[in-house]
Formats: C-alpha cells, structure tokens, sequence
C-alpha cells in the first residue's frame, strides 16, 4: 500500500497515541497534534512529526498549515480525535465549563478540518471521532450535559461538509464510540471498567479511516458493545 500523509488530533495519550503507532507502523507519514507532544516524540520513527499544539488557540493552527505546506503539500487522512470530557452536574457546569469543552470538541474540529480541507485529495477521508451519548435518542448518563452535547454538535456538523462536498470530496464520516478504557475515562469515571481498550478501538478507527470513505460519506458509525 502507498504511504499516505495522515494528521491525528489528541495524540499523547490513549485512542490517538495507539493511533500514531499503528500508522507509523505500517509506513504512513503521522502528523501527531497534541498539548504534550513528548509522548510521540518518545517513539522515535523517522515518519511521525509530533508539534506540541492546542486546539483552543487560534494561532496554533498556522503550523499545520506550514508544516503541509513544507514537508507534504497534500494530506490524504485527517481523524479528529482530541476531546474534553467533563463529568459535572448540570447545576455546577457554568458558561466557561461549557465553553471550554464545546472550544475542544466542536469549535476545535471546525478549525481543523477548515485549515486542512484546501490540502486533502478527492478520495481523502476526514474522521471525527464522537461518542455514543452524542446520538439522537441513545442512553444518556447525568452529569455530561456539555460533553455529550458537544459529540451531538460534530455528528450534524460532519453529515453537512459531507453534503456541501459530495461533488468535489473529501468524504467525511464520524464514529460515535462506546466507552474505551482510557485515561480520559478513568478521570471522569474512576469507578468504571470499560470493556474495550484504546488500542482496540486504535485498530478499528486505522482501518476505517483508510478504507471506510469508499463506502460511507456523511454518515455515523455507532461502533459500540456495550452501555455505555
């Protein structure tokens, strides 16, 4: 298989750095976007580019458009994968709770994809990854009004870049995921087990992510055994 250029969100730790690793591994060019860029500098593989970068700050986004623009001039993957999750009542979750987990998972995913659409082929694939609770009508849980309204927000918003570039491409898709066993889990939930682990689910996002856009677009995919 030709090595493709594949940019990955939320890459120190869990689903992304599981992601990193199994793409590297196979020869693919990673451009690994996380806060802590540390944990993928560690795994030293001349393929993985890792720049310390956050989602929420508008000026960090110039250096993905530089680093394409320098090294790979097209990109062919792009998986939306950092997220916030914030378990609070609803009572205590103020106006800046909310923001923030909304400034990571939505408006964050927004930004990303809009500076890298101009670099991404017609046959590339753009995944976001969301999360059961984001889906109409699934069991809900008390306590992640913003977090789960948030993965709601990317569900809509990658059926409609679907539909605005049916004609030209990308294909965008988005996974809504039962719950892993990552360390993001264990914040919230501490007391929780979940029966799938990141590089479980790394396995089935590396697989769908270069094979998946050739039968779905603007679609999402509930991949999930178990409630949550």
């Amino acid at each position: 298989m030709k090595s493709k250029n594949i940019i990955i969100t939320g890459t120190s730790r869990g689903i992304g750095f599981e992601l990193v690793h199994l793409f590297a591994n196979q020869g693919h060019n990673v451009l690994a976007l996380s806060r802590n860029a540390q944990p993928v500098n560690n795994l030293h593989f001349e393929n993985i580019t890792s720049l310390a970068f956050d989602l929420c700050n508008s000026e960090d986004y110039k250096k993905v458009d530089d680093f394409i623009k320098s090294e790979w001039k097209h990109v062919d993957i792009l998986i939306n994968n950092a997220g916030m999750l914030l378990n609070k009542p609803f009572a205590e979750t103020t106006f800046q709770d909310f923001e923030n987990v909304y400034r990571t998972n939505v408006f964050g995913v927004s930004e990303m994809t809009r500076v890298v659409l101009p670099f991404i082929k017609q046959e590339g694939h753009v995944v976001t990854i969301s999360s059961m609770g984001g889906i109409q009508g699934s069991m809900k849980f008390a306590g992640l009004s913003a977090y789960s309204s948030s993965k709601g927000a990317v569900i809509t918003l990658t059926e409609l870049l679907a539909e605005e570039y049916k004609e030209t491409g990308p294909q965008f898709n988005v996974l809504a995921l039962g719950a892993v066993q990552t360390e993001m889990l264990k914040e919230a939930f501490p007391e929780y087990q979940a029966p799938t682990t990141a590089l479980e689910m790394a396995e089935y996002i590396f697989d769908f992510s270069l094979k998946g856009n050739k039968y779905y677009n603007g679609k999402v995919l509930q991949v999930s055994n178990s409630t949550p």
